[in-house]
């Protein structure tokens, strides 16, 4: 049987994304994103935050750079990736997400500072997320996005 490395994440943006280029041309947009999980303890319960750094590679990355700011809900869709180092003779080891596919969901919880104007879209569920993969299957965008 063969490994698997594959997770999908729906979160909320730390801060905003950061898009970046290599020297051959190559986009990178790095994020960070919470994820909240329920939690028990004794008779109370409440949330519990997660933090997962994110990086998606070339056009998509691109293409979704200005709409990715702090509190903007994403599902993200790719696999695991160990960076390992050696610094000042110490061991040094992170996890990261690398994504194949990312999809804006909701809307900011910052307010209308995010959404542009002051106007708020219509927040969409999971069951029909825009698509921003290039591979179509999701639900059409409601305004004039130039990709």
């Amino acid at each position: 049987m063969a490994d698997i490395n594959h997770v999908t994440l729906v979160g909320r943006l730390t801060r905003d994304a950061e898009l970046k280029f290599t020297n051959t041309g190559l986009a990178i947009l790095k994020f960070s994103i919470a994820v909240n999980r329920w939690v028990k303890s004794g008779d109370k319960g409440g949330e519990e935050a997660h933090f997962f750094d994110v990086t998606v590679f070339g056009k998509q990355g691109e293409a979704v750079s200005q709409y990715m700011t702090k509190g903007k809900q994403v599902a993200v869709d790719g696999e695991l990736r160990q960076d390992r180092w050696e610094k000042d003779g110490q061991k040094h080891s992170k996890v990261h997400v690398v994504a194949n596919n990312l999809q804006l969901l909701g809307g900011s919880t910052s307010g209308g500072a995010a959404s542009g104007g002051g106007q708020e879209r219509p927040q969409r569920g999971y069951d029909a997320p825009e698509d921003v993969s290039g591979q179509g299957g999701g639900a059409p965008f409601e305004d004039d996005i130039p990709f």
